[in-house]
């Protein structure tokens, strides 16, 4: 199934403590953007790294995109079993449960105005536009969180820019930035 990277006696609790030092952040930020609450958003990453824990054999080197494919299934696994609406936070309103350290990609100029935008797309348009520009994943790492081929993303993210780029457009104009998810971090 997964990458098997080495042995799991190399994979003992130094190797774990070092993961979660190292990516625990980064996968609270990524439950915070789409939860309704800090405590939901810890939860989530605790449960992501029990399941690092448990399938330690099978987490690659490059172990971020892959915590975040896990916390992802999580997610969805939560809400089918809820089968409701997801207790999530409308994208235009998480700035308002973001922590005071997040990351520049938040704290652009315009973000308000990319978030409402962002808030008419598709799920689907929201998580790949997500995953390249507030989580800064190459689009073959977003590929793999969402379960596709690298060709499969960069088609789902031209089509996700073009349409927020046209979401963009019908905002009023003095409200109207460019876009800052215009550019992956290869692009740059």
């Amino acid at each position: 199934m997964g990458v098997r990277v080495g042995p799991p006696e190399k994979r003992g609790e130094g190797w774990f403590t070092g993961l979660y030092a190292a990516e625990y952040a980064n996968v609270v930020r990524y439950g915070l953007r789409r939860l309704a609450d800090a405590d939901a958003s810890a939860e989530l990453a605790q449960e992501v790294f029990v399941v690092a824990w448990r399938r330690r054999d099978e987490v690659p080197d490059r172990s971020l995109p892959w915590l975040y494919g896990v916390a992802r299934r999580l997610l969805a696994n939560h809400w089918r079993s809820r089968r409701g609406v997801p207790d999530v936070l409308p994208i235009t309103g998480a700035d308002l449960a973001r922590v005071a350290s997040s990351s520049g990609a938040d704290t652009t100029v315009g973000v308000a105005d990319v978030r409402a935008a962002l808030a008419v797309l598709g799920e689907l348009d929201q998580e790949i536009l997500r995953l390249i520009g507030w989580e800064e994943l190459t689009v073959s790492e977003a590929a793999h969180v969402i379960g596709c081929t690298r060709a499969t993303a960069a088609v789902r993210l031209h089509r996700a820019r073009r349409r927020l780029a046209a979401a963009m457009s019908e905002r009023p104009a003095q409200s109207r930035h460019r876009p800052v998810l215009a550019a992956t971090r290869e692009e740059l």
